[in-house]
């Protein structure tokens, strides 16, 4: 069982900055990777970014490559979205979510936060 948190969402102009959190608690020693997601109204759910839980891999959608970076404190406890440049298209729900794979579907994720809404004005 894993309990996650999400935090940091808000109203930002475009080209503006965010940081998301998402704080990990329980049995976290199963999770091999952690990912961020995000949807929009009646969209689906699409992959933003993933990491091991060790910091060793990450990857990200093509469509925040440059701007989005995905982080971990020194306890592995806390992911970050570091999200800079932001366009009003990232306006979204952003969830955070734990997967026993490296996977970038979130069919495959466990656990997930409850979001936290990211606004993004033109």
């Amino acid at each position: 069982q894993v309990q996650l948190v999400e935090s940091g969402g808000g109203l930002v102009q475009a080209g503006g900055s965010l940081r998301l959190s998402c704080a990990a608690s329980g049995r976290t020693f199963s999770t091999d990777a952690m990912g961020w997601f995000r949807q929009a109204p009646g969209k689906e759910r699409t992959f933003v970014a993933l990491r091991h839980w060790n910091g060793a891999n990450i990857y990200y959608a093509d469509s925040v490559k440059g701007r989005f970076t995905i982080s971990g404190d020194n306890a592995e406890n806390t992911v970050y979205l570091q999200m800079n440049s932001l366009k009003p298209e990232d306006t979204a729900v952003y969830y955070c979510a734990a997967s026993q794979h490296l996977t970038a579907d979130p069919n495959m994720y466990d656990y997930w936060g409850q979001g936290t809404q990211v606004t993004v004005s033109s």
